[in-house]
């Protein structure tokens, strides 16, 4: 990326993208766009965004040490601990058992 001027920040090039739509679709979106106060591409560019983080957002790796992994493993191979509300839920009637 090239350097902008003395105050070393980045700059970030705008590509073009080209999406084949039918115009009803595309009459949506200006139509929300509009309501916004965006243009099209930047309500479009907002939307993917949007919807990559909901994508990607459950994918983001974990990285723990092999110990700690074990030990994770192990709590969630353990029997929970017997308490009063554990017991009560126990006890508790499902709901499509209820007469």
């Amino acid at each position: 990326m090239p350097v902008r001027g003395s105050d070393k920040r980045l700059s970030e090039t705008k590509i073009r993208l080209t999406v084949r739509i039918k115009p009803s679709v595309r009459d949506r979106i200006d139509r929300a766009a509009k309501a916004l106060g965006m243009s099209r591409s930047e309500f479009m560019a907002d939307a993917a965004l949007r919807r990559a983080a909901d994508v990607l957002g459950d994918r983001v790796p974990i990285i723990a040490s092999p110990e700690a992994y074990a030990q994770f493993l192990a709590r969630l191979d353990a029997p929970p601990a017997p308490n009063e509300r554990l017991q009560r839920t126990m006890r508790t009637k499902a709901p499509w058992d209820v007469v």
